[in-house]
């Protein structure tokens, strides 16, 4: 994986509005199977050619929330970083994602409230320069207050 910050905690004192983190990743046939396993999803459209090859996407695609998950590790690595809650997230899927694809996935600050240590995020994913998922997060972010 390629990023552009190394991994850590922003804290939500230091937080801006317009931040934004990203990280590149080739998604791989290991990545898609390990996916299926941990999830238990074994959709034959991400892991069987024969049966792909018939769908509207003429060939395997990589699962939705393995994209999306890539979202969720610039949050929990990058920003706000390690030690940051999940409250929601909004998702869109554009595009298919296949094996072999690199997957640029960034996201970027665009509210922020302190007292409540809330931070929400515009989020995309991208393969080529063409947005495959875009969304919105809205996450609890690490304060100095409690370390």
């Amino acid at each position: 994986m390629l990023d552009n910050l190394p991994r850590g905690t922003i804290c939500i004192e230091d937080i801006e509005m317009g931040m934004t983190r990203y990280l590149r990743k080739q998604v791989t046939d290991r990545d898609i199977e390990l996916f299926a396993e941990v999830s238990t999803d074994h959709n034959p459209v991400h892991l069987d050619d024969a049966y792909a090859q018939d769908t509207i996407f003429e060939g395997r695609i990589a699962h939705g929330m393995l994209t999306a998950g890539l979202v969720s590790a610039v949050i929990g690595e990058q920003l706000p970083g390690h030690g940051t809650i999940y409250m929601g997230q909004s998702l869109k899927f554009l595009a298919p994602v296949r094996p072999g694809d690199m997957v640029y996935a960034e996201v970027k600050v665009i509210d922020i409230d302190i007292a409540k240590r809330r931070v929400k995020l515009d989020c995309h994913c991208s393969v080529e320069g063409k947005k495959v998922l875009i969304g919105e997060a809205t996450v609890l972010a690490p304060s100095r207050k409690f370390d």
